[in-house]
């Protein structure tokens, strides 16, 4: 027992100290206890809602879950309890073509109409201060305000997600979250808890592995995929109903970033994907994606290996196709971020006819949790009268008052039916454009159980693994390899490697290789045959997009610089649609060896490579030599090159390649590096470097 101040002791209080505490009442002392309600009730079954048969909806019946999602939704504000690190942009949707055999949803019919959006981008874990590059699943919900009312696709950058059940919510995000004791880490999944729920729900195992990889560190939200994750149906006006999974593509094509570059740019610039979309929409380069679903007739809904109401199982892209729907662009940045973009207001349960549930047991839960949420958040049910939230289309029921009512409503009558003011406003029949749910079959026992493939957890993670390229398995491994050191409870670590042997024993060997542990037995699991067992569609390598259009390209000046290759690099990056920008030893002018001094766009001080996408290094004696003599300079090209960028190196820069620890006399032959000949700059070079840059990485340089 240590001593403190004035002789008193520090350390615990005794138990006498501690029932003198005014609040010891309310202290709940941890031990071996059982779980029960709010009342008290004790709890048999706290991993299943209460479903109408094994394959049936969630029951509004279960007090239970409904009482732990309420205590959820509840527990801060006013920030969001998850994703509340977001960006907003406004944008449109239009239709391909007419869509009136799949659904009669109206946004999807006509390709003349431009539905409107509002699109939130989000980290799932970080609170509103967090960075935007920290490892982390994205959400990517799109709100369409459409003719028959909002309609909301809520989702994430990735098509599964980590549990089943929407009664295993809470239990994931308080694991993920900072440690309650003491409020770290921040916007990290490299900690105890999440591991030790990790390794005791295995169902979490398969988008574990896609955080872990690439996808888990987006180069941008331009260039980042979306998926509703769930399974949803599509509803004809002639009653015919197909299964429908949606998935968002990016036109600048799939692209991460390197976990080195992440950890940096968190310190260099923690709004860097926020300040990249806003800074691409205020230019005009509007980020485009391509709306496409896969779709499965009703009748062979149970056709696969996997359970489509199984939120953490995907249906591979060579099995289903994904069918092409129409395009989003995002051309209009907000002008409050806090009026748009933070009380902006998603709900799954927004949806218009011709779209409809399934019974899956995770979106049935948000059925339920996205409006009790709001109400703590926004302040009351009257949220949807927010202008960020508010319909297009007329809005007109007898729902009135409450905290924050924006519209009034005259006349005597707030009920329906009425006999007054001619009673209305009247029902809609479903012929004329009312929404009635799909008269889904609903019978069973009620029960909480899950049927068989959903205890199949390992077989999609490993057709993941499977299907990644070598540079992206090495990246899993790496990833894995952090998170797992930063674990302070050694019998977590040894749970989460012995699990990943389920999915390949050579991961799972690699990953222990520097953790100071050997493998156990693997724990038991359940296993379906898969259909295939590599999906390309998976690697991010195999959706690389076209050109180099919005891409950032450092150029580094001192005096005496060669101007007439700054300006034909500059020409040509414009007309690819890219951007030079001009990295100089200072502000103001940077004088050329010959011609007209040039404005440098950043100093090197407040400027690093990670904050582009390729580094170009202009020819000039003077101004080579000046680079060279820079740590800062030097340290700028050996980034870009570590980090398997595209690099042109002008004549004459043996030295500064030198002082970055690159070997000049081999760097013509490095892939991804432009090195313009002693004779000095060609025409050719501007070719190859964009080339180079168009690959996005050049992985075989990597270092």
């Amino acid at each position: 027992m240590a001593v403190g101040k004035r002789g008193r002791r520090s350390g615990p209080p005794s138990s006498r100290e501690a029932a003198r505490d005014p609040r010891s009442a309310e202290r709940i002392e941890r031990g071996d206890q059982s779980l029960t309600t709010n009342q008290g009730l004790p709890i048999a079954d706290n991993q299943n809602s209460l479903k109408a048969g094994t394959r049936g909806s969630t029951l509004l019946e279960d007090f239970i879950l409904r009482e732990k999602i309420t205590s959820f939704d509840h527990e801060r504000i006013p920030e969001r309890i998850v994703h509340a690190r977001g960006s907003g942009a406004h944008g449109y949707f239009e239709v391909y073509e007419s869509q009136r055999k799949l659904t009669k949803a109206k946004f999807l019919q006509d390709p003349k109409t431009r539905t409107p959006v509002f699109v939130r981008f989000s980290t799932v874990v970080g609170g509103a201060g967090s960075a935007d590059t920290v490892r982390d699943l994205r959400g990517f919900a799109v709100k369409f305000y459409t003719d028959e009312g909002i309609y909301d696709l809520v989702g994430n950058n990735v098509p599964v997600f980590f549990i089943q059940d929407a009664m295993k919510f809470p239990d994931f995000v308080h694991a993920a979250k900072p440690e309650p004791n003491r409020a770290i880490p921040q916007a990290s999944s490299a900690h105890d808890t999440f591991w030790d729920f990790v390794s005791l729900t295995p169902e979490t195992i398969h988008a574990v592995i896609w955080a872990m990889s690439d996808r888990g560190i987006p180069r941008s939200y331009r260039m980042m995929q979306g998926f509703g994750v769930h399974t949803f149906r599509f509803v004809s006006a002639a009653g015919q109903v197909q299964r429908v999974k949606f998935h968002w593509k990016p036109l600048l094509g799939t692209h991460a970033l390197v976990w080195e570059e992440a950890q940096l740019l968190a310190g260099k610039d923690a709004d860097f994907h926020r300040r990249d979309l806003w800074d691409a929409i205020a230019a005009g380069a509007f980020p485009e994606y391509e709306l496409g679903v896969q779709l499965i007739r009703e009748e062979d809904a149970e056709a696969f290996a996997i359970d489509l109401l199984d939120p953490t199982k995907l249906i591979p892209e060579e099995l289903v196709p994904v069918t092409p729907l129409g395009r989003m662009v995002l051309n209009r940045n907000p002008e409050n971020f806090f009026a748009e973009t933070e009380q902006v207001a998603f709900h799954p349960a927004h949806i218009v006819p011709g779209i409809d549930f399934t019974e899956d047991p995770l979106l049935q839960g948000r059925l339920f949790s996205y409006t009790d949420t709001q109400l703590i958040r926004l302040g009351g049910p009257n949220f949807h009268e927010l202008p960020i939230n508010r319909s297009h289309s007329p809005v007109q029921n007898l729902q009135r008052d409450g905290f924050m009512r924006h519209t009034i409503h005259p006349g005597r009558v707030a009920y329906e039916p009425s006999g007054i003011d001619d009673g209305s406003p009247r029902q809609v029949s479903a012929e004329s454009g009312g929404f009635e749910s799909y008269a889904a079959p609903v019978a069973g026992t009620k029960l909480r159980d899950r049927t068989a493939s959903f205890f199949d957890h390992f077989s999609q993670a490993r057709l993941f693994w499977n299907s990644q390229s070598p540079v992206e398995q090495d990246h899993i491994v790496g990833a894995f390899q952090f998170e797992l050191a930063k674990l302070e409870t050694q019998a977590v670590r040894q749970r989460v490697a012995d699990m990943l042997q389920n999915i390949d024993r050579g991961l799972a060997e690699r990953v222990v290789a520097v953790l100071g542990i050997q493998l156990g037995k693997p724990p038991a699991t359940q296993q379906v045959a898969s259909e295939i067992d590599v999906s390309p569609a998976l690697s991010m390598l195999n959706h690389p997009g076209a050109g180099i259009a919005t891409r950032k390209i450092a150029v580094l000046v001192a005096d005496g610089f060669e101007a007439t290759e700054v300006r034909a690099l500059r020409q040509a990056l414009a007309k690819a649609g890219a951007t030079a920008v001009l990295i100089a030893p200072r502000l103001g002018p940077i004088v050329p060896r010959e011609g007209a001094a040039i404005p440098a766009d950043h100093s090197v001080a407040t400027v690093s490579s990670v904050l582009f996408d390729a580094v170009a290094v202009p020819s000039g004696k003077e101004s080579l030599a000046a680079l060279a003599a820079s740590p800062a300079f030097a340290r700028f090209v050996q980034e870009a090159h570590r980090h398997a960028k595209a690099l042109w190196i002008g004549a004459g820069a043996d030295a500064l390649l030198d002082s970055a620890g690159i070997d000049s006399s081999a760097a013509s032959q490095m892939r991804g590096v432009v090195a313009s000949g002693r004779s000095g700059f060609a025409k050719g070079d501007l070719i190859g470097f964009t080339d180079a840059i168009a690959a996005h990485r050049h992985w075989a340089r990597a270092v």
